[in-house]
């Protein structure tokens, strides 16, 4: 589990996990809001520093909405959206009710 919200004080032995999900989850995701003078970095920021050493996907998951897991079928639910970040691609949004598929 590689996080993109957080780095990690201490690294730990491995960050394997239980494989359940293809993809890397950004929760509580928030888009940027333009004429912010927060001098912080950016959740897309923070994941395009994540897409310059790792592959994986991230999926920006904003308040209100999840991923319902079933076999091997993973579909957003909630009313918002969720960012769709790939390596050296444009980032999408996809509307609740749809699959996610890597």
């Amino acid at each position: 589990m590689q996080t993109t919200n957080d780095m990690p004080i201490t690294y730990p032995p491995s960050f394997k996990t239980l494989g359940i999900i293809p993809f890397n989850i950004n929760p509580h995701y928030l888009d940027p809001i333009e004429g912010s003078t927060h001098m912080g970095e950016t959740r897309e920021t923070r994941i395009k520093e994540f897409h310059a050493h790792n592959n994986i996907p991230v999926v920006g998951l904003r308040e209100g909405s999840w991923l319902q897991v079933q076999d091997k079928s993973i579909e957003l639910q909630g009313i918002p959206t969720a960012r769709i970040f790939e390596k050296n691609k444009i980032p999408y949004e996809i509307q609740s009710g749809n699959l996610l598929d890597f």
